[in-house]
């Protein structure tokens, strides 16, 4: 009965998003933010709150706590907007998001491997559309979902747009390599905490965080070029925007290139620091001994 309720419960709300794809631009907006501002008012911010305690021991209390509700802002508009991405025309999509920096990735573009560095901003599926449609033969990676339907529409809102090879994280290494070889341009995500295994403790913001060393072994093996791609959210839509090639990259320092890679998303964040996805758990892996900081006291 749990089961069918819980089912019951999450077609009921694709109902709710596919009626949100209806509504204006400007009224899915507004009922994203009151969403998100609801959510952190009672209670679902804690990690946030954490995150933000550690990333940013000095800035004021009053200002960080300022700082969660503008990303619970910014969160539930993303997550009414998936409506769009997921429902919308084509034309209403793509509409929505522009691309900046093309110059720096179409020479590369399935012409010789490259790795789309793409760090974990709110604005990053439909910056992901964005460049599936721009680069239609490309690949990315992706978690599956405990819940089948949540999975199946986070995959769908993946595929429609160009025809990416979408590779589960649980699957490995090896169809990553073999899709960069090919050359598919790869749409990777690297900062997020995904236990000790292949990972080191470098520093983000102010308190170390278990970093995968993915990125930069994954360059090495196949000679691909790092692109950063950061999706931003803007006051009427998102703007994707490529960066220049990394030159030197990777070097024969893996703690130095996972460390140029934090230093990376620190400075986008800090340009728009309510955006990134401080709604993860980015500091739950601690050193031996050390207690993870989300443990209720």
């Amino acid at each position: 009965m749990s089961a069918l309720l819980r089912r019951a419960g999450t077609y009921a709300g694709l109902g709710f998003v596919w009626l949100v794809h209806l509504l204006p631009a400007r009224w899915i907006r507004g009922i994203g933010y009151a969403l998100g501002s609801i959510l952190y008012r009672f209670g679902r911010g804690r990690v946030t709150d954490v995150n933000l305690r550690l990333a940013f021991p000095d800035m004021p209390e009053a200002e960080r706590r300022a700082l969660g509700r503008a990303h619970f802002r910014a969160l539930g508009r993303a997550s009414m907007e998936l409506s769009v991405l997921w429902f919308g025309s084509k034309e209403r999509v793509l509409g929505m998001v522009k691309l900046k920096g093309r110059e720096h990735l179409e020479p590369l573009a399935n012409k010789a491997p490259v790795i789309m560095f793409s760090p974990h901003f709110v604005g990053l599926n439909i910056g992901g559309a964005r460049i599936a449609d721009t680069w239609p033969d490309s690949a990315s990676i992706y978690s599956r979902q405990k819940n089948p339907v949540v999975d199946k529409y986070l995959l769908h809102g993946r595929l429609r747009f160009g025809t990416p090879k979408m590779i589960s994280r649980q699957d490995g290494m090896r169809p990553i390599i073999r899709a960069i070889r090919e050359p598919l341009p790869f749409y990777f995500l690297p900062d997020m905490d995904f236990g000790r295994r292949d990972a080191l403790f470098v520093p983000f913001f102010a308190t170390p965080a278990a970093t995968v060393t993915a990125m930069p072994r994954l360059a090495g093996l196949t000679g691909a070029k790092i692109v950063p791609v950061v999706s931003r959210m803007t006051p009427e839509g998102y703007e994707v925007e490529c960066y220049p090639a990394w030159e030197n990259y990777p070097t024969d320092d893996l703690e130095a290139d996972v460390r140029r890679m934090n230093a990376f998303i620190e400075e986008r964040a800090k340009e728009m620091p309510e955006q990134y996805f401080w709604a993860h758990k980015r500091y739950k892996t601690r050193p031996p001994g050390e207690p993870s900081p989300y443990r209720s006291k």
